[in-house]
């Protein structure tokens, strides 16, 4: 009685994909295109189980772990960039407020002067009007 490994499909030829080892990662090195031989892992239909469930059951320490930096990674430029979005759209509305400040007291200026102008004219339709007698009434 001699035990054999069941075939999952995956032939041990020198034409299958190699893996190899490096720091905790696996890399899969892939045979020429040219071979006429379909690479395993990027076939989704060969054993009837997708790549994608493959990389969804057994995902490396190492790999979180990168992937985890690299979102922090990302957040902290996004913030950066948020902050210095902000800086500037705080400055645009500061030098918008100073020109509508300016601007205001332009024009308060002129209503002042305006005013004035009117209630010396007033005064002086006031003074070259004629006098009627009220006795000749």
């Amino acid at each position: 009685m001699s035990l054999q490994r069941p075939n999952n499909g995956n032939s041990s030829s020198s034409s299958s994909p190699k893996k190899h080892k490096t720091a905790g990662s696996t890399c899969v090195l892939s045979s020429s295109a040219d071979d006429g031989v379909t690479n395993p892992e990027l076939d989704p239909t060969q054993n009837g189980v997708s790549t994608a469930n493959k990389r969804r059951r057994g995902r490396n320490p190492v790999d979180k772990e990168y992937r985890s930096l690299k979102r922090l990674l990302r957040n902290r430029v996004s913030a950066q960039q948020a902050r210095e979005r902000k800086k500037v759209y705080v400055s645009d509305l500061e030098s918008r407020a100073n020109e509508l400040q300016n601007n205001n007291d332009q024009l308060e200026e002129k209503i002042s002067t305006l005013t004035n102008e009117n209630t010396m004219l007033r005064k002086m339709l006031i003074n070259t009007r004629p006098k009627t007698d009220d006795n000749n009434h």
